[in-house]
């Protein structure tokens, strides 16, 4: 961030604060609790990216970089005059989390920021459009009772999250392995499709909300995100197959 203070450990600075916490809304349990986390743990050390990516853990704790990156948990962008910047909070695991703060444009990131938009998908809920472009975002839901929870699939952005009543956060879901998940669900195996995962948004009118649940489903057993309701699976592939039923029962009669 061009001014960073590498004295550690250290609390936050203000710009860091101001940068980040309006990714973490303050009324929603989930992000409550990453908000608490940042204001009582302390920066001990850079991250795998040098400037702008720091590690928060307890004083005297060593920054543990030799693995992966945590999976993200809040997400970010503020467009300003001086840059678009990047904001990103990473899951808390084994006492530490990781932050990431980027320009885009310039590695420093001035004080004063003219700032003409921000967007994050931490303050979406179901019926509303996509925090980031706007438009139309298909949702396809998970749990159907209280408390739900729904997926969420914006084409535009070309981006998938889950929304998780239980605790009002939105929850990143990568294309990729999503998409892996879709094609062993729809067992399908040519590899023009298969190997594709750009081609969940170019043909997601070719998948029902059944195949989109279940490929959610599998996923969320290996990479788990939100508690499923039991029988979702099941009732989920039932009422898909008698919406189905009924349609070639009535469209029977109109031909005959």
């Amino acid at each position: 961030m061009g001014e960073d203070n590498n004295t550690y450990p250290r609390p936050l600075t203000e710009k860091e604060w101001m940068l980040v916490e309006w990714i973490l809304p303050e009324n929603r349990e989930g992000y409550s609790k990453y908000r608490a986390l940042l204001k009582s743990l302390q920066v001990i050390g850079s991250g795998r990216w040098g400037s702008g990516d720091f590690i928060l853990g307890v004083p005297g704790d060593t920054p543990d970089i030799t693995g992966p990156m945590e999976r993200i948990f809040a997400n970010g962008i503020i467009e300003a005059e001086e840059g678009k910047i990047t904001v990103s909070v990473h899951e808390y695991v084994a006492g530490q989390l990781e932050v990431q703060i980027a320009n885009l444009q310039d590695e420093s990131i001035p004080d004063d920021l003219t700032i003409k938009r921000k967007a994050t998908y931490s303050v979406w809920k179901p019926g509303e459009g996509c925090p980031f472009c706007g438009g139309g975002v298909r949702e396809i839901s998970i749990n159907r009772d209280d408390p739900v929870a729904v997926l969420a699939i914006c084409i535009n952005d070309k981006s998938i999250w889950v929304y998780d009543d239980s605790d009002g956060v939105n929850y990143p879901i990568p294309g990729t392995n999503y998409y892996n998940e879709l094609m062993l669900h729809k067992k399908i195996k040519d590899p023009v499709i298969a190997l594709q995962s750009k081609n969940l948004f170019t043909m997601l009118g070719d998948y029902s909300d059944s195949d989109l649940r279940q490929a959610f489903v599998r996923y969320n057993k290996t990479w788990h995100r939100i508690s499923i309701q039991p029988g979702t699976e099941s009732n989920g592939d039932k009422k898909e197959k008698l919406k189905d039923s009924l349609g070639s029962i009535f469209k029977g009669k109109k031909g005959e």
